[in-house]
């Protein structure tokens, strides 16, 4: 099988070759034989490649041990669950796994696009093989899964306990999901360059999968944030990891870009920042991937130094260049076909929303880079940590939460008083009273203040936005206004989903001001004893140390020790914590020792406990207790986006490129003097 896995990979390393030149050659002159080949190439590609993928996992499940990557990330005792996850476990399997499913990206970007589109597809195929082939070279001639070892060990390494995690089963699929699919706006927008064809096409082209890469990156972080909260035991979901914050960049562009590229479609601006934005977010997504690969950065997330991340920093280079390079010679043909007639508009407030979002994404470069560049020019490696992050984002996160308020809310082109003081009356009001409320209930933290008075005011603003389109089509129609919002978010499913995504932020901006409420002890107790924490709601809570028991599990030594929880002096129930080493077949550790983390959950907060260790052997337990505020709602809030997402995806409910009105609403002619 690893003979049929190489060989396929060369296969798959001449057809991408085969596969750009045939695609830039047939664009280029127009001959169809070229692109009919062109396109056969991506097909074929996609085949070689299942078939190495398919021959790593039969390697992985027939525990051929003497394949170096099989050898190093299973063992006999690791769960059937994991054993399938191990292709992409480590850096070998992950890199077949992103040419793979790129190729199958590719693929079926070629299948499924309308023909009227078609024009472009030349380039694309060009393009897509392009990148798969840069992703093969690298396993050939770096980092190649179907390596044999001088020799078969009884037994392999075995995974990281910190990925027999059900999260990071998911977790990194979604990820590399987002950042893979990517690579199909991108090589659209290059045929677009390339071709000269710089209208709104190009973007209708690309809509589903642009939003198809949000959606997967949107799932994946949120994945591995509650990876991060059950699994590290650091008592949080975020910390502003270089790895985290390199996912982070793209879905920051990308989510300026979807807002961006609506004032194209209407106005036919903005043409200039939404082909920065796709080429920007591609280029974004091979930067993570340097960083996760390169070792040039300490993160938990990120793979060993390897010289792959030579190979990665080269074609960042190079594909940087070509690309801006290009579109440098093509800014002359993205002219807007109108100009901003005032700074009240909704056309200023996607404009504010675009340098927002550039802003934070810069400082989420800057403060991630900021180590090496002091690595290298002072040769000394200064650490910034999350009190930059923090302090240059929360405001900038909540002039971004602001705008998702009032952009629903402006007129296009230009807003009149009478017209702001309308629509934005209830929004105000619920905003202030929200404020209000908070102040007379004793809050004080003022960037929590500010979020949730700006949660209320935003979710005002959309379920007036929900209950006028339902209004007007119960008058209309004669609907129920249960029928009639369903029929609203059915026949204009960007708009709504897009609502919906909007609730689910405000939820999570919600969440995450929580968090300034947290707060935890350390305590080291004997059985019986008990620590005291206060919640921010004023309740006290109780844990009472029980016991400490020890057994072997499948692959694994535990440690595990138990509380009893009580609130205000009534028991609510117990909460257990390990320390898990793993072992392999033969008793020998594997890694060093993990945690599993014990928490108690609800709507309001969370009751976080870790064992921090044992004292000589004894029932004597070192514990950290932490309680943090609506985490809950962190989760609730992502599903939210997703749903949102989702719905915006789903095929039909109209094209605002191309239906301009809509049935249910009315249009009224005011007389004004």
């Amino acid at each position: 099988m690893t003979l049929l896995g190489t060989l396929a990979l060369w296969i798959a390393f001449l057809l991408g070759i085969w596969g750009a030149i045939a695609g830039f050659a047939g664009g280029h002159s127009g001959r169809a034989d070229l692109q009919q080949s062109a396109r056969h190439a991506v097909f074929a590609m996609c085949a070689v490649l299942l078939a190495a993928v398919i021959s790593l996992e039969i390697a992985l499940f027939h525990h051929d041990f003497n394949v170096e990557y099989v050898a190093a990330y299973t063992s006999r005792n690791l769960p059937t669950f994991y054993t399938w996850s191990a292709l992409y476990a480590g850096q070998k399997g992950s890199l077949l796994f992103w040419a793979t499913v790129l190729s199958i990206f590719g693929s079926l970007a070629q299948w499924l696009t309308a023909p009227r589109h078609r024009v472009y597809l030349p380039y694309v195929a060009a393009v897509t093989c392009l990148v798969a082939t840069f992703f093969v070279s690298v396993t050939l001639f770096a980092a190649n899964p179907f390596d044999r070892l001088p020799y078969t060990p009884v037994d392999g390494r075995g995974m990281n306990p910190q990925l027999q995690n059900p999260g990071m089963v998911f977790h990194p699929p979604m990820l590399y999901l987002g950042y893979i699919s990517i690579t199909i706006p991108f090589a659209f927008a290059m045929s677009a360059l390339l071709l000269k064809k710089l209208d709104a096409d190009w973007l209708v082209a690309i809509r589903k999968w642009t939003l198809l890469s949000w959606l997967f990156l949107s799932i994946g972080i949120c994945l591995g944030m509650w990876w991060a909260y059950v699994e590290l035991g650091w008592g949080g979901y975020w910390a502003w990891d270089p790895v985290e914050n390199a996912s982070l960049l793209p879905w920051l562009t990308m989510t300026a870009f979807l807002h961006s590229v609506m004032i194209q479609e209407k106005r036919g601006m903005l043409k200039k920042w939404n082909l920065g934005l796709i080429i920007g977010s591609w280029l974004l997504s091979i930067f993570g991937t340097f960083l996760t690969r390169s070792g040039v950065i300490s993160s938990v997330h990120s793979f060993t130094q390897s010289p792959v991340g030579y190979f990665f920093l080269a074609f960042l280079a190079v594909a940087a260049a070509a690309s801006f390079t290009l579109y440098g010679r093509r800014l002359p043909l993205l002219e807007a076909e109108a100009k901003l007639e005032s700074m009240v508009s909704r056309e200023a407030s996607f404009l504010f929303n675009n340098l927002l979002f550039i802003g934070i994404a810069f400082s989420v470069l800057w403060g991630t880079l900021f180590p090496i560049l002091s690595e290298l020019v002072q040769g000394t490696k200064v650490t910034v940590g999350p009190p930059f992050f923090n302090q240059v984002n929360i405001p900038l996160g909540l002039a971004l939460l602001a705008l998702t308020g009032i952009g629903p809310l402006i007129a296009w082109r230009r807003a009149s008083v009478p017209n702001l003081q309308r629509q934005f009356a209830v929004p105000a009001a619920a905003g202030s009273f929200t404020l209000l409320i908070l102040l007379v209930a004793g809050m004080r933290d003022f960037y929590a203040l500010v979020a949730i008075a700006l949660g209320g005011f935003v979710t005002a603003t959309v379920v007036q936005e929900f209950a006028r389109g339902a209004r007007a089509r119960h008058r209309q129609y004669g609907e129920a206004y249960a029928l009639a919002l369903g029929r609203l978010i059915a026949r204009n499913r960007r708009r709504y989903g897009g609502y919906i995504v909007h609730t689910g932020m405000v939820i999570l901006f919600i969440a995450f001001a929580g968090m300034a409420f947290k707060t935890e002890t350390e305590a080291t107790l004997r059985p019986g004893e008990s620590v005291s924490l206060r919640s921010p709601y004023g309740w006290t809570y109780t844990f009472t140390h029980l016991g400490v028991s020890q057994y072997q599990a499948l692959n694994r030594l535990v440690t595990a020790a138990t509380v009893e929880v009580a609130r205000n002096g009534k028991k609510i129930g117990l909460l257990s914590t390990e320390k898990r080493q793993h072992v392999d077949a033969t008793g020998r550790p594997t890694f060093e020792p993990s945690t599993a983390v014990g928490i108690r959950s609800d709507l309001r907060e969370d009751l976080y406990t870790v064992l921090a260790g044992v004292v000589n052997g004894t029932e004597q337990a070192v514990y950290r207790f932490t309680i943090n505020p609506l985490v809950w709602w962190v989760w609730y809030g992502g599903m939210i986006v997703a749903l949102g997402g989702l719905i915006v995806m789903w095929p039909g409910g109209g094209s605002p490129a191309v239906k301009r009105t809509q049935a249910g609403y009315a249009v009224r002619l005011v007389e004004t003097k």
